[in-house]
């Protein structure tokens, strides 16, 4: 791969590819000595223009588990604060040598904008831009399902080469605003999996009847007929929300939200998937974020093992001009 910007033009070959390659270093991440030499020499900067914990974290232990040289560059308190484009801080990451850059900005299309620029060099991959998309969350999300759904929590060999055709995927929540669930909505087609909506219609995306998902509003309605084998839950992004687009909390909670008596009602291997980071008694109930069926730390952990497989395919081999 030359860059990875977003999960709408990956192939199936190219998604299980990368999901298999992952499996790959799952497994070494058992051993007593996790660290491999794969990208020693290579420089990877974290080029952080938003806020993060988790992403942030997860890219810097793949980097440092494959022996590259991590530079982490947050846009506070840098020259990006007093004014610096994207373009003179790239060019700065071309000086000093950047084989790779991890970028998460608040403007969508800024990864790829860095990608298709003679700026710099460096490989691209994109960790979240604006309300756009966010890839390797859903390169995560489906490894978590493939383990999940076919028995395979440590080995990982019963889903090697699986994709997810016949799952039935429920994305619940705050979509306007999730980048999460456009990536999780691309790659999820690709691999075959039946994906659908739920939400409010002020917080559905423009033009997501278009897309080749089904939407619901009612989430009850939701789970009695498609029967899904994944209940994703989306955080309430209140901090990207400037006006209402419910009347209350205690009314989001009860008409959209996962409690207890709807987490009762799934089928036995349904599954429960968050993002992260949960709002407790909001989207999701103590309850159910707790329970057996929750993949939220798995999901965690998954993001380092999806994460070092990134950056392997993109940096191991000699760069090419192919985008």
């Amino acid at each position: 791969m030359r860059h990875l910007l977003d999960t709408r033009s990956l192939s199936r070959d190219e998604a299980i590819l990368i999901l298999d390659t992952a499996e790959e270093m799952a497994a070494t991440q058992q051993r007593e000595i996790k660290k491999l030499p794969t990208l020693r020499g290579k420089t990877v900067v974290n080029l952080f223009f938003e806020d993060s914990t988790r992403t942030r974290i997860s890219f810097e232990a793949a980097a440092k588990r494959l022996s590259a040289d991590v530079i982490n560059f947050s846009a506070k308190g840098s020259s990006v604060s007093k004014g610096e484009s994207l373009k003179d801080t790239a060019q700065t990451l071309q000086a000093i040598g950047a084989d790779g850059v991890v970028i998460r900005h608040p403007a969508s299309g800024a990864p790829a904008k860095l990608a298709a620029s003679n700026w710099i060099d460096a490989g691209v991959l994109n960790a979240g831009d604006g309300t756009h998309e966010h890839p390797t969350q859903a390169l995560l999300d489906a490894f978590t399902m493939r383990r999940r759904l076919f028995g395979a929590s440590q080995s990982g060999e019963a889903s090697r080469g699986r994709d997810l055709d016949g799952v039935s995927v429920v994305i619940v929540g705050d979509i306007a605003h999730s980048r999460v669930a456009r990536s999780n909505l691309w790659l999820l087609n690709a691999l075959g999996a039946h994906v659908s909506f739920v939400a409010p219609e002020t917080l559905l995306p423009y033009g997501a009847r278009t897309w080749p998902v089904k939407v619901h509003h009612s989430f009850d309605t939701a789970l009695r007929e498609e029967r899904p084998d994944v209940v994703m839950m989306l955080r309430i992004q209140s901090e990207r929300m400037h006006a209402a687009f419910f009347p209350n909390e205690r009314e989001y909670a009860r008409v959209w939200g996962l409690d207890d008596t709807r987490l009762s009602g799934l089928q036995d291997r349904a599954i429960v998937m968050h993002p992260g980071p949960m709002n407790r008694g909001l989207e999701i109930s103590s309850g159910a974020a707790d329970s057996h069926r929750s993949t939220v730390l798995e999901q965690v952990a998954n993001g380092v093992s999806v994460r070092m497989a990134a950056l392997y395919l993109l940096l191991s081999g000699e760069r090419t001009e192919q985008a």
